[in-house]
C-alpha cells in the first residue's frame, strides 16, 4: 500500500500544479465563461484515466494464468519506462512549466478558443491519470480480490488528501521549500520505485524461466534488514532492496542506475549552451 500512496500522491501533486496555475491565471484574467472550460478539461482527463483502467482490467479477463503473468510483467516494464521518461521530462521542462501554461492560456483567451484550455487540462490530467493507472497495474494491485479493494480505495483516498495538503504547504511556504527542491526529492523516490518495479519484472522472468538467476543468493543482509519484515518490506517495495539478491538482480540493478546516470549526463550535455 505504501507504493500506492506514494505514486498517487506524487502524480496528484503534478496534476494539482497544472490546474492550480491555470485556475489562478483565469481568475486573474476575469474572462466570463472561461473557468468552466477548465473544469471540463479536468473531467475529461479523469474519464480518460478511468477508461484506461477499465480497458486494462478487461484485457486481463481474457488471459490465462501464464498470459496474466506475462501481461503483468510487460506492464511492470512499461511502468518502469514511463517513470524514467517522466523524470527526464520534468528535469527538462519543469522550470518552464509555469510560463508555458500561462502563455498557452493567454493565447486561448485572446483568440476566444476556450476549448483549447479544456484540451490542455484534459491532456495534463489524462497523462498523470493514465500514468498512475499503469503504475498501479504494474505493481500488481490490479489483480487484488474484492476484499482488498477497500484497502486500495483507502490508500488512494489517503494519497489524495496528502497531495492536497502538500500542495497547500508548498504554496504557503515557498520561502522554505521550493517546487524545484520538491521535484528533485520525488525524482529520487520515483527512480528508486522504478528500480523496484524493474527488479520485480526480473523476478517474474526468472520464475518463467526466461533468464537465469546466476549465483543465488549472492549475499545475505537479512541480519541488517530483512525484506520479509514489515519495515524491510516497505523499503523493498519503494527501493527494490533485496536481502537475498540473485546475481541477475544485482547486474540489472547496476545496469539500471548506470543507464540513469548516463541519461542525466546526456540530458545536461544537450541543455548546455553552445559556446562559440
Amino acid at each position: 500500500m505504501e507504493q500506492i500512496i506514494f505514486v498517487v500522491w506524487r502524480e496528484s501533486i503534478e496534476a494539482l500544479l497544472v490546474v492550480g496555475i491555470l485556475y489562478a491565471w483565469l481568475r486573474q484574467a476575469e474572462v466570463a465563461g472561461a473557468m468552466r472550460y477548465l473544469w471540463f478539461g479536468v473531467g475529461g482527463g479523469i474519464l480518460f484515466a478511468i477508461a484506461l483502467a477499465a480497458a486494462l482490467l478487461g484485457i486481463q479477463q481474457f488471459l490465462g494464468d501464464v498470459g496474466q503473468e506475462i501481461f503483468m510483467l510487460l506492464m511492470m516494464l512499461v511502468a518502469t519506462v514511463l517513470i524514467v521518461q517522466m523524470v527526464l521530462w520534468m528535469r527538462e521542462h519543469g522550470r518552464h512549466l509555469h510560463s508555458h501554461l500561462k502563455n498557452e492560456t493567454q493565447r486561448a483567451l485572446e483568440d476566444r478558443t476556450f476549448w483549447s484550455i479544456s484540451i490542455l487540462v484534459a491532456i495534463a490530467i489524462g497523462r498523470e491519470g493514465s500514468e498512475t493507472v499503469i503504475f498501479l497495474y504494474g505493481m500488481s494491485y490490479a489483480q487484488q480480490t474484492a476484499q482488498d479493494w477497500l484497502g486500495f480505495a483507502g490508500a488512494v483516498a489517503v494519497a489524495l488528501v496528502l497531495a492536497g495538503f502538500t500542495y497547500y504547504l508548498l504554496q504557503a511556504g515557498r520561502r522554505w521549500m521550493s517546487w524545484k527542491h520538491f521535484f528533485r526529492f520525488t525524482e529520487i523516490m520515483l527512480l528508486l520505485l522504478a528500480s523496484s518495479l524493474l527488479l520485480s519484472a526480473v523476478d517474474r522472468m526468472i520464475g518463467l524461466g526466461w533468464v537465469p538467476t546466476g549465483i543465488d543468493p549472492l549475499w545475505d543482509t537479512s541480519a541488517v534488514l530483512d525484506d520479509t519484515s514489515r519495515f524491510g518490506g516497505v523499503v523493498s517495495a519503494l527501493t527494490g532492496y533485496r536481502a537475498y539478491p540473485a546475481l541477475t538482480d544485482v547486474v540489472v540493478w547496476l545496469a539500471f542506475w548506470a543507464g540513469i546516470f548516463g541519461l542525466f549526463r546526456l540530458q545536461r550535455r544537450q541543455q548546455a549552451p553552445v559556446t562559440a
